[in-house]
């Protein structure tokens, strides 16, 4: 231990490389439906609707989940058991994706993925409060959060899936997806430690009703309705829109959908590394306008293969906010022991909202308008968050201390 009560320097980086992978992990098994549905839509003759509610079921036991999982392991003051539970019960899930044989069989299995790994982020984000130092906080949650989920999620699963599925058939790829996350349970099983907690005698406990009186908690809510639907849809309807929508080929597909997950890789710690230094509001700003030119270039962009590809890069540079605002500025605004709380109800609140409701409509509006309309709905929800974030107020440790160094007045931690 330091003398600041944290964790070595090398722990710490273990603590947030292993997280990280682990839920990369778990992104591949949520997104591998998404990239193999070219494959499963045919195959179980599902409409557009159906394909929306796999998300939206998903989404929805995913929220409540977090809402559940984040607040007893608060109460209980016990992390690793639960994370570990919850990374072996979503490799079963995955494993039972792979066998069904019906819409309704496919969904109950979607649906008990979806509770299995709902408490794994926000239960990860209250060990990293615990563990690293504040100042490295935002970029410790960004890596944690964005950097496995999309290099393995988002960035590897659709170029290994796609020619597995083409190979040796869709199934294949999810009985593949289902074993990697018994090695990273048994890592964190056996080498992290369950953090000792912490009294703030000299600092009264912030309730979730008075948490929820803080703007930023607010205005983080609703923006984690807002993004979240907008990666939901696009994952959800992306992959059809590109073959369907522009005649791409499956490969050409698969590697559009993988330059997300390059870019949200990279984004993952140069995006939270900028807030750390320049301040989380103007970095949730930028990156939420950023995102309207991934559905504009889906639209519109008709010259080579690889711009579309740059464009895709750049406009999901937005995906590095959401750590931000999901758990890191909650964290700063408010006590931090309500964080895994905090990140179960944010991030809850958004899938319930946003996850649930978002696919649904896309594809009602995909089966009435065409599969242009998903893409249509990105934009406003981009858009609209990017008008949202202009409310928040600055939490960012170095920057408040700035602030106050320079002879400002900084805004208080609990606003």
């Amino acid at each position: 231990m330091q003398a600041n009560g944290k964790a070595s320097g090398r722990y710490q980086t273990w603590l947030v490389g292993l997280l990280s992978l682990n839920f990369g992990i778990l992104f591949f098994d949520r997104n591998a439906l998404n990239f193999l549905m070219p494959f499963v839509q045919p195959d179980l003759h599902l409409s557009n609707t159906q394909v929306g509610v796999f998300s939206s079921a998903l989404s929805l036991t995913w929220a409540l989940s977090g809402l559940m999982v984040g607040r007893i392991s608060d109460k209980m003051g016990s992390k690793k058991p639960v994370i570990v539970a919850a990374t072996v019960a979503f490799c079963l899930c995955s494993f039972v994706s792979g066998i069904a044989s019906s819409f309704m069989m496919l969904l109950g299995a979607r649906l008990l993925m979806g509770a299995a790994e709902g408490g794994v982020m926000p239960v990860s984000h209250s060990l990293i409060v615990s563990e690293v130092a504040p100042e490295r906080r935002g970029l410790a949650m960004g890596v944690a959060q964005n950097l496995g989920s999309n290099l393995l999620g988002s960035g590897l699963a659709p170029l290994l899936l796609v020619p597995v599925a083409m190979a040796y058939g869709w199934r294949t790829g999810f009985y593949m997806a289902a074993a990697p996350g018994l090695i990273t349970a048994a890592l964190i099983w056996f080498t992290l430690r369950e953090p000792a907690a912490v009294a703030h005698a000299d600092r009264p406990t912030v309730t979730l009703r008075e948490a929820f009186a803080h703007r930023n908690v607010v205005i983080c809510t609703v923006l984690s309705i807002l993004l979240v639907s907008y990666l939901v849809v696009c994952w959800a309807f992306m992959p059809l829109f590109l073959t369907k929508g522009r005649g791409f080929s499956p490969d050409t597909m698969s590697w559009l959908m993988a330059t997300l997950g390059i870019s949200a890789g990279i984004g993952s710690f140069v995006v939270p590394a900028i807030s750390d230094v320049i301040g989380r509001k103007p970095v949730m700003v930028f990156f939420s306008f950023l995102g309207v030119i991934l559905p504009l270039g889906g639209l519109y962009f008709h010259g080579s293969t690889w711009l579309l590809a740059g464009i895709f890069f750049f406009g999901w540079g937005l995906n590095g906010v959401f750590p931000m605002f999901m758990a890191t500025i909650p964290a700063e605004s408010v006590d931090p022991r309500l964080t895994a709380t905090l990140t179960g109800v944010v991030m809850g609140t958004g899938e319930v909202l946003g996850g649930v409701l978002s696919p649904f409509l896309a594809g009602a509006l995909a089966d009435a308008y065409g599969l242009s309309a998903p893409l249509w709905l990105m934009l406003g929800l981009t858009v609209a968050a990017g008008f949202c974030a202009l409310g928040l107020a600055e939490s960012a440790p170095r920057v408040l201390a700035r602030r106050g160094t320079a002879g400002g007045t900084a805004a208080s931690a609990l606003g």
